[in-house]
């Protein structure tokens, strides 16, 4: 799996300039060329902003194939689910990894927050 390549096909496929998606990121172009390129691997925050920016799902980053979405943002959640059974179990296991640990640190600022609120 190259996410950086598979990043750079999105971008290119919704023909937009590295400065255009760095901007919606408020990073700097050269350090999402770093990324784009592979000299620097992005946090999973950053995979998210990266996400946003091109408006596609941050699963699209992690499919083998050539094949993405590029507008899956649209889609509803039964259809994302359909899709996401179609991933071969690896793909499948890391995008569920990627929701437990996002419900999990929701649940932990949300337990955090009302701690401190007492």
């Amino acid at each position: 799996m190259n996410i950086p390549k598979k990043i750079k096909q999105i971008r290119k496929a919704k023909k937009m300039s590295q400065q255009e998606v760095a901007d919606k990121m408020e990073m700097h172009r050269v350090q999402y060329t770093r990324i784009e390129t592979g000299k620097a691997e992005p946090t999973i925050s950053t995979l998210e902003k990266i996400a946003k920016a091109l408006n596609v799902e941050m699963s699209d980053f992690f499919k083998e194939d050539d094949s993405f979405d590029i507008n899956s943002k649209d889609k509803t959640l039964i259809e994302k689910v359909r899709l996401l059974e179609q991933l071969d179990d690896k793909n499948r296991t890391s995008i569920y990894t990627l929701i437990d640990t996002a419900i999990n640190n929701k649940k932990l600022r949300d337990s955090l927050s009302s701690a401190l609120n007492l």
